[in-house]
């Protein structure tokens, strides 16, 4: 899992991932997908996903998967694991190989998300 440049594409970052952390993402990105209408690209040298402004990343590191939320802190109801911290109201999940996390759970974050980005705004724009 070497990625010494970033991916110019969403299918270049996955294909530079190999072993646990590929499937793992494999199986978010298929869920983030399905789940809500959002624009995907690479940002940051990861995976983001916009609706409204960004909502949420996948980001592949040699020893974790990170999913994290601009919206997180908010979603704590639905995935108690999500541990907030940085910018916005920022929370992530990190993912080792092994850690269990359903589909549902996931559709469920995904959904709640884009709802908010939709009734609240862009979680990175100040408001006054």
């Amino acid at each position: 899992m070497k990625k010494s440049t970033p991916a110019e594409s969403p299918e270049a970052y996955m294909a530079s991932l190999s072993g646990w952390q590929r499937r793992y993402a494999e199986a978010l990105r298929s869920a983030v997908m399905n789940a809500a209408p959002v624009q995907e690209t690479v940002k940051w040298g990861h995976l983001v996903y916009f609706s409204n402004g960004p909502v949420l990343l996948i980001r592949a590191e040699e020893q974790r998967v990170l999913f994290g939320f601009w919206r997180g802190k908010r979603l704590r109801m639905i995935e108690p694991r999500l541990k907030p911290g940085g910018k916005y109201e920022m929370a992530t999940l990190e993912l080792v190989e092994g850690t269990p996390l359903e589909r549902p759970t996931v559709v469920a974050l995904v959904k709640e998300a884009v709802a908010l980005n939709s009734s609240v705004g862009d979680p990175t724009r100040l408001t006054s």
